[in-house]
């Protein structure tokens, strides 16, 4: 069985920075793409950024120049570094994850982390 578990949002003023986790865990044989998403109220959920297994990345053009991805594939986690917050970035944020184990390969999510940017 496989696990995302997400960490490390919340409440920050605009021009703030939050940071982001997101750790896999359970029998895992190795993670290809993993990426953050987002979901606002009333939005559908958007891809914000993702980065492969080499390291290549690609990111939305509203966060480019503010949002780093970055992982740890030691530890099975990604990162999502969000610097100069706008509260149009308010949202529950999502980790996604291409994960293949010993029966499958399939992409698997977290429960969401709320980030709300006040103005």
């Amino acid at each position: 069985q496989v696990q995302l578990v997400e960490s490390g949002g919340g409440l920050v003023q605009a021009g703030g920075s939050l940071r982001l986790s997101c750790a896999a865990s359970g029998s895992i044989r190795s993670i290809s793409t993993m990426g953050w998403y987002r979901q606002a109220p009333g939005k559908q959920r958007e891809l914000v950024a993702r980065i492969v297994s080499g390291g290549i990345t690609n990111y939305a053009d509203s966060v480019k120049g503010r949002f780093t991805i970055s992982r740890d594939n030691a530890k099975n986690t990604v990162y999502l570094q969000m610097n100069s917050l706008k509260p149009e970035d308010t949202a529950v944020y999502y980790c996604n994850a291409d994960i293949r184990t010993v029966a499958v390969h399939l992409p698997y999510w977290g429960q969401g982390t709320q980030v709300t940017v006040s103005s």
